[in-house]
Formats: C-alpha cells, sequence, structure tokens
C-alpha cells in the first residue's frame, strides 16, 4: 500500500477563513481506492509554501502528492509553478486526461491547468481547489497512478495493465 499525502492550496483555508473541503474529499477518496493518507496540509496559495510541502512529502518517503487548488488561471493560482520548482518531468496525458474528462462536464474545464509531475521516485499530481472538481479530476487519473509509481521505482515497463 502506498501512502501518500494531499497538500491543499488555498489562502483563505490556511487562514482559517474557510473550511477546507477539497483536502478531506480526496483524502476519502485515495482512501477508498486503497491509499494510505499520512497527512492534510493546508499552505496558502504561495510558491514557496507550496512547494516547501512537496519537497517536505517527499523527503518523508512519500511517493503520491495530490495538490488541490491553485491550478486556474488568476493571478493567485501558482501551484503549478511551484510544483515545478521542485519536480523534474511533466507527465502531459495526466492533464490531457483530466481536462478531457472535465470538459464534459464543465465548458470552463480548459482553463485548468491541472497536471502531474515526477520528483525522484515520487508522483505530484496537481487538482483544481473545488470539491467537485478535485475528486472529478482524481477519478479521471487513478487508474494510472498505481502504473506510474511501479515505473517511477524503477519497475518493469512491460509489467502493464490491460
Amino acid at each position: 500500500m502506498h501512502t501518500a499525502r494531499v497538500i491543499t492550496c488555498s489562502d483563505s483555508a490556511s487562514r482559517g477563513d474557510r473550511e477546507d473541503r477539497s483536502g478531506p474529499a480526496v483524502r476519502d477518496l485515495l482512501v477508498a481506492s486503497g491509499y494510505a493518507v499520512d497527512d492534510i496540509v493546508v499552505v496558502p496559495d504561495k510558491l514557496n509554501a507550496i512547494s516547501s510541502q512537496i519537497e517536505i512529502a517527499t523527503r518523508d518517503g512519500i511517493r503520491l502528492v495530490v495538490t488541490t487548488g491553485g491550478t486556474g488561471i488568476a493571478p493567485s493560482d501558482v501551484t503549478p509553478e511551484a510544483t515545478m520548482q521542485v519536480c523534474e518531468r511533466v507527465i502531459p496525458g495526466f492533464g490531457e486526461l483530466m481536462r478531457m474528462r472535465s470538459i464534459e462536464k464543465t465548458p470552463m474545464a480548459s482553463l485548468a491547468r491541472v497536471q502531474a509531475a515526477t520528483r525522484g521516485s515520487a508522483l505530484v499530481v496537481n487538482l483544481p481547489g473545488s470539491v467537485r472538481g478535485a475528486v472529478e479530476n482524481l477519478e479521471a487519473v487513478l487508474h494510472l497512478i498505481p502504473h506510474a509509481l511501479e515505473l517511477l521505482a524503477g519497475g518493469n515497463v512491460e509489467n502493464h495493465p490491460k
């Protein structure tokens, strides 16, 4: 069983002005899918706060880091940039699949900058901040995560699910 960490990126939730609902929703979906979630961390929409928590999670041995929030195009939405400050490679298919599934439900999905990237043997997935958007986007890529983690750990490329 892989352990995951959820990072909610929200100025208002980090100040206590609103309840973080997307982090717990993502945690619940991950747990229902067989992952252990060690923590939900809430940080402000700041580059260094987000990138630091991704670094801490991977240093703690977490192989799946899932962020919620900060993936839009507003000036304060910096989660993809923070992620890429500490990650090596983007996995374009994750973002493409999440947007493709989301466009079926909302015409604004093309504005989302959801993505996945790698940091060493860890996978970092950036989801939207709304509960519905976070859950639907994670559901779109959940089937890819086990194989991605296997490959990142040096697993057999030929040993993939059909």
